[in-house]
This record gives C-alpha cells, sequence and structure tokens, in this order.
C-alpha cells in the first residue's frame, strides 16, 4: 500500500511495476531520513556510518529505477525522451549565506515520491474501470507522473554527481 507524505493510503500495488515503485518511495524515505541525520549530528563516526548506509540507498534507488524502465516499456520512454530536454545546473544554487543543500535534495526526493506514489494510484484506480474516456484520461495522466518521475530522477542524479555522491547509474 502506497502512502502519501502525511500517511493516508493511497493505491494498492497490485503489480510488479507499483510494486517497484513501492520499493522507490521506501528508498527516497530512507535517503531522506539519513540526509537529515547526516546534517543534523556533530557525531563525526555515527556521520560517516550514515554516509555509507545513505549511499548504499542512493544505489538501491538507481538499480530500483533501472528495473522499473526494464518492465515498463512506458517508464523507459520518458526516460530516454527527458535527456535531451532536462538541464540543470546546481553550482549556481547556493549562496554564501544560506547553504540549503540538505533541502534541495530532500525535496527533489520527496517530489518523486509523490509522482511515484500517483502512478499507483491512478493504476489501481484504472484496474476496476470499465470506461474509455476514464481509461483514456487516467493514462494520459500517468505517463506524464511517469515522465515527471524521469525529469526528477535526472534532477537527483545531477546533483548528486555535482557534490560527489555516487550515484549507481
Amino acid at each position: 500500500m502506497s502512502y502519501t507524505t502525511e500517511g493516508q493510503p493511497q493505491g494498492i500495488a497490485n503489480i510488479l511495476t507499483n510494486r517497484i515503485r513501492e520499493s522507490l518511495i521506501s528508498e527516497i524515505v530512507a535517503i531522506n531520513q539519513y540526509n537529515y541525520h547526516i546534517h543534523n549530528s556533530e557525531c563525526a563516526s555515527l556521520v560517516n556510518l550514515w554516509i555509507h548506509i545513505r549511499d548504499d540507498e542512493i544505489r538501491h534507488f538507481s538499480m530500483f529505477s533501472e528495473l522499473l524502465r526494464k518492465y515498463d516499456p512506458m517508464q523507459q520512454k520518458m526516460f530516454e525522451e527527458i535527456k535531451g530536454h532536462v538541464n540543470i545546473d546546481f553550482t549556481n544554487c547556493f549562496s554564501l549565506k544560506s547553504d540549503n543543500r540538505i533541502n534541495i535534495p530532500n525535496s527533489i526526493r520527496s517530489d518523486i515520491k509523490g509522482e511515484l506514489e500517483a502512478v499507483i494510484l491512478y493504476e489501481y484506480v484504472l484496474s476496476s474501470n470499465k470506461y474509455r474516456d476514464v481509461y483514456e484520461v487516467y493514462n494520459e495522466i500517468i505517463n506524464d507522473e511517469k515522465e515527471h518521475f524521469e525529469e526528477l530522477s535526472y534532477a537527483i542524479n545531477k546533483y548528486d554527481s555535482t557534490f560527489g555522491i555516487k550515484t549507481h547509474l
């Protein structure tokens, strides 16, 4: 069962691709939690442990993303399409007065989580639908959400590589 940020149930992940999306959501929650701990602790040895674990969670996210693209042809199509039109440069996103680096990746990952949850919910709605117009509207929106996932995933990979965080892709 997918949950929103506020813990409200969304759809039921009853197909493989949505179970993979649920796994991606789990990784996002873990990554953001470890980032919070890393940036709010003064215990260097514990921070180093959290960085190691967080980096593994980032790698897991990338691995699940690859699986999702393998089993969802539309997701793969969106992945290929976004390569040409998403251009982000994080080097100019910070001022000397306010270092908001922790907020940017956590915000992007929270956005990814929302896109994944939307796909799970909308595909769940379609699983019991019998009307063509409902199918067409939901399907178009699902494809938009898949594109948003790819755009945001590209952004977080770009962010991580800009700041020396190893990613799987």
